[in-house]
């Protein structure tokens, strides 16, 4: 059975059991196996960091000092407004941002905390951890190779 998946304000996106995929398609399928692995690794990082994909990203749009209304952020990710501002608020709540008043109208500007600093470094240091996990357990012409084919695919037009 699909079920949605998704938490602190995710974007909702089906995720059909593998078991219910007909094997033809998952022993063909380019875009299934390249969704499954994609999919597959941000599960294991939000489960190991307790971090969803839109917190991360959210973070990662304040990096540097940079402050920003909750419109800004969500143009920039093109998520919906109220799933950044529900992740936002949450994110306040949690000592990780900090909100004020724009100078003019009514935006809040919200920017990272010193928490929320540090939270965004130990995501860093858990996905590059991974990084260097999945490195050794590939050969590096593997690499080279995967890399290039995941340009090609990004490149393909449909």
């Amino acid at each position: 059975m699909a079920k949605a998946a998704g938490s602190h304000g995710e974007i909702l996106m089906i995720i059909v059991e593998k078991q219910l995929i007909p094997p033809e398609i998952m022993q063909d399928s380019v875009l299934v196996h390249l969704a499954s692995a994609y999919y597959s690794v941000g599960k294991q990082l939000e489960q190991k960091t307790q971090c969803s994909q839109t917190r991360g990203f959210i973070l990662s749009t304040l990096r540097g000092g940079a402050s920003r209304n909750q419109n800004q952020i969500a143009t920039l990710l093109g998520f919906d407004r109220t799933v950044v501002h529900r992740a936002i608020k949450t994110m306040i709540q949690e000592g990780l941002l900090s909100e004020r008043k724009a100078v003019s109208g009514r935006a809040l500007i919200v920017q990272l905390t010193a928490k929320g600093n540090k939270y965004r470094e130990f995501l860093i240091k858990e996905r590059r951890a991974a990084e260097e996990k999945l490195r050794k357990d590939l050969l590096p012409n593997e690499i080279a190779t995967l890399l290039r084919l995941l340009k090609v695919i990004a490149e393909v037009k449909f």
